[in-house]
């Protein structure tokens, strides 16, 4: 099989960047509270206040003042470890981005189905979970379908989750597997923090991931992430009998083309 060459990436530890000092017309704290809320959500949704300020690289009153009031417009709530973790009233936000992001994706994704005949899904990594956001299935195929919007599962299991994870750190990326334990969906499911680091150095490699029954078996699924930094990525699944390696090969061109596509309606509504 045969894809564009993918850009190399190093697979070494890199810290959280620290907020950007703001420009003309820009608001520091406002700044600095966002790069708060970003990195919480790359620690997995909890963290504690010292590692908040070693990975911003802001002074720990900084941090303290800042997340108290975020904790106080419910965007952060403290547990019970005395820990912060991402707060309620984001879920509200998350919900309406996920659905106005799926209207603008759809024609893509049903220009993906119209060429290629097989369900087309569109997914984020949330925290440290994969959810599918928007799925776009053809009407001659009446096989059951294997993944629906909402769906949550861990990023290990597919092709998706690779797809995404394949341009981040292997540090984080072990973290992230720490935390999620990379259970054994089916008896071909990579459940090492090994085995997956090596997977995703040929995800780099192709240019593509594939999940091969890993969720399910007897079907098979191929992904490619979407460019720029919106940890989304599309995926096109189907039965192992219609997946094929010639099917696979025929999927990159219009799955590149329409993860291309959705980068630019991000960039253009951003």
């Amino acid at each position: 099989m045969t894809a564009p060459p993918a850009a190399d990436h190093a697979v070494t530890a890199v810290k959280s960047p620290a907020p950007k000092a703001a420009g003309s017309g820009g608001v520091q704290s406002l700044d600095r509270a966002f790069a708060i809320l970003e990195t919480i959500a790359d620690a997995g949704g909890v963290i504690s206040l010292s590692q908040l300020a070693t990975d911003t690289g802001l002074p720990l009153p900084t941090i303290h003042r800042l997340v108290r009031t975020l904790v106080d417009l419910g965007y952060v709530r403290q547990e019970p470890s005395r820990q912060y973790s991402l707060g309620p009233r984001l879920i509200r936000l998350g919900e309406t981005t996920s659905r106005r992001l799926a209207t603008w994706a759809r024609p893509h994704l049903t220009d993906v189905v119209g060429a290629l005949g097989e369900s087309v899904n569109l997914a984020m990594l949330d925290g440290d979970q994969i959810v599918y956001i928007a799925q776009v299935m053809p009407s001659q195929n009446s096989m059951r379908m294997f993944t629906e919007v909402g769906r949550r599962v861990d990023p290990h299991t597919t092709a998706v989750g690779k797809a995404i994870l394949a341009s981040d750190p292997e540090l984080s990326v072990r973290a992230l597997l720490g935390r999620t334990g990379m259970a054994e969906r089916t008896e071909h499911t990579l459940v090492t923090p090994d085995a997956f680091i090596d997977e995703l150095v040929h995800v780099r490699e192709r240019g593509y991931a594939l999940d091969n029954q890993e969720q399910e078996i007897g079907v098979r699924c191929v992904a490619v992430a979407v460019p720029g930094d919106s940890r989304l990525a599309i995926s096109m699944s189907g039965p192992l009998t219609r997946m094929g390696d010639a099917t696979i090969d025929r999927a990159i061109a219009p799955l590149h083309e329409a993860a291309g596509a959705i980068a630019s309606e991000l960039s253009t509504r951003a």
